[in-house]
């Protein structure tokens, strides 16, 4: 399965995932994870359980791809896509993270369950990895660095900034704070070996 739900082309597989993964956010809304059952979600979503499991193994896949598709949505509808070089591609996936953070806190979205906060954490930096992997170079980075090391360390960096972020009473616009974070996570996605060194650039 594709960690980005945007990838699938069949109409009615995209369709049930979007019945599956509203079903849950819905649900959400009220009860915990762990209250939640994958019965519970199929009666919300009108499918059976055989078809929820031919897209997730479990109801904690579908919340991965819950908020990777959220995540993944943000970037499509801005255009943005990581070669490996462009900074201000870096700078969009950056301010796409302090937005999806304050829209999924703002809106009471999941993340408002604090006991279950790690998930979507692992989920939301597993989703930043995979748009950064697919800009890595094949080769030229060091022997012992290899482009998956690249990517999650520079992944949880730009994850934890915006979380710091967040978190910090009447803190800057999110405009205001990517150029700082870009400034850390820049000479990290360098090691990945890219052809050339970008300057750094904001892209608000």
């Amino acid at each position: 399965m594709p960690i980005s739900d945007c990838e699938v082309r069949d109409p009615r597989i995209r369709r049930t995932r979007q019945l599956l993964q509203g079903a849950l956010r819905d649900l959400m809304q009220t009860k915990n994870i762990d209250e939640i059952s994958v019965q519970d979600i199929t009666d919300a979503a009108t499918v059976n359980r055989a078809t929820f499991y031919d897209h997730y193994t479990d109801k904690f896949a579908l919340l991965d791809a819950m908020v990777a598709s959220g995540f993944h949505m943000l970037l499509h509808e801005r255009n943005v896509s990581f070669d490996g070089t462009c900074p201000s591609a870096a700078s969009a996936i950056i301010l796409a993270t302090c937005d999806y953070l304050t829209q999924t806190h703002a809106g009471g979205d999941c993340t408002r369950h604090n006991a279950f906060e790690p998930l979507i954490e692992a989920a939301i930096v597993t989703a930043i990895r995979y748009v950064l992997m697919k800009g890595m170079p094949i080769d030229g980075a060091p022997a012992k660095l290899s482009p998956e090391i690249v990517a999650t360390t520079a992944s949880w960096a730009i994850y934890g900034a915006v979380k710091q972020w967040f978190y910090t009473p009447d803190h800057l616009p999110a405009a205001e704070i990517v150029p700082p974070i870009l400034q850390l996570v820049v000479p990290i996605l360098m090691a990945a070996g890219s052809p050339s060194t970008p300057e750094l650039t904001s892209h608000a």
